[in-house]
């Protein structure tokens, strides 16, 4: 992680308590305690955001796609969307989108998916289930532990065939996305390295990742 260039504020005001750039291709994680909000910066606009989410004191309650999906009765995430465990229990929050479609559906890349999508020459190339792993490892979560994602400013539409695309993004340079952690979260990312898809306009660029605290809790 680099130091932060760019001066874009948070999406949700606050007292800031992390500010960190994600490499493009990197991994990332945080704690982020309950009550504190994460502004996501596509800084260069068209960047997947590969994200999943576990209570920080019981990592066995994770993301469940499905059971999000179930309970607001849509397969996109924006403002309004509330981030399930398979228990239904409450993760985070989305509350404050500029962008207003991101996917949790599409999955994640990994080596193999790439290699039967896209021939044997990628089989090497770097992917999110790699980056996964490497950032779970600090938090002793391995291969067993990967569950279903979020795909932060990925557009993913779906045809009335039921038929899934991957198409260009409908974010920009500076759009962002803010989570409230409902209860303290630790966020794994991949900041997605795919160049094989319009994903990431098959350039994958960094991002920034902002916590603030709300001044009535600083």
């Amino acid at each position: 992680m680099n130091a932060v260039a760019d001066i874009s504020p948070a999406l949700v005001p606050g007292k800031v308590v992390l500010d960190e750039l994600v490499e493009a291709r990197g991994p990332w994680s945080a704690v982020v305690a309950a009550g504190d909000i994460l502004t996501i910066v596509d800084l260069d606009g068209n960047q997947a955001v590969d994200c999943i989410l576990y209570a920080a004191h019981d990592t066995g309650t994770r993301y469940s796609a499905a059971a999000t999906i179930a309970g607001q009765g849509s397969i996109f995430l924006t403002t309004g969307s509330i981030l399930r465990a398979d228990s239904g229990r409450e993760l985070m929050t989305v509350v404050a989108d500029e962008v207003g479609v991101h996917d949790t559906i599409g999955g994640a890349c990994s080596q193999e998916s790439n290699t039967l999508r896209y021939g044997q020459h990628t089989h090497e190339q770097h992917a999110c289930v790699e980056n996964f792993l490497i950032e779970g490892a600090k938090w002793e979560l391995g291969k067993k532990d990967l569950v279903s994602n979020i795909n932060w400013f990925m557009n993913v539409p779906v045809d009335p065939d039921g038929a899934l695309g991957i198409v260009d993004g409908l974010s920009a340079p500076g759009k962002r996305v803010a989570l409230r952690a409902e209860v303290d979260t630790l966020v794994l990312v991949s900041n997605c390295p795919q160049i094989n898809n319009p994903c990431n306009g098959f350039n994958p660029t960094p991002v920034r990742m902002i916590v603030t605290r709300p001044e009535a809790r600083a």
